[in-house]
């Protein structure tokens, strides 16, 4: 008789641990959703007054929308650099360091 093939939650449990106890993420999802919409909608508001790109505000909204989705939808990552830096603290990170820098100018 064979083995049943494991399904790959059941394989990363077996291997890993990594996507044990992992599931959708809302208030990262939210933040990622509302950045994505909020930028695509008015992309000024990533802009100095003089209209020119603050990339430094931008920069840090991408990596919070970036680390929003990656953990938002319930992904852990295995190595443990990946899951710091795709993880809901990286995501509220980087809105705090886009507020700060929108205080700024």
């Amino acid at each position: 008789m064979q083995k049943p093939i494991p399904t790959p939650a059941e394989s990363a449990d077996a291997n890993t641990g990594a996507m044990a106890g992992a599931s959708t993420h809302w208030p990262s999802l939210t933040a990622a959703v509302m950045i994505m919409v909020i930028a695509t909608l008015d992309p000024r508001l990533l802009a100095h007054p003089s209209g020119a790109a603050d990339h430094l505000l931008a920069s840090f909204l991408f990596l919070a929308m970036s680390a929003g989705f990656v953990r938002g939808v319930g992904f852990i990552p295995s190595w443990w650099l990946w899951r710091v830096l795709f993880s809901g603290w990286t995501c509220a990170l980087g809105l705090a360091l886009a507020a700060a820098a929108k205080w700024m100018h």
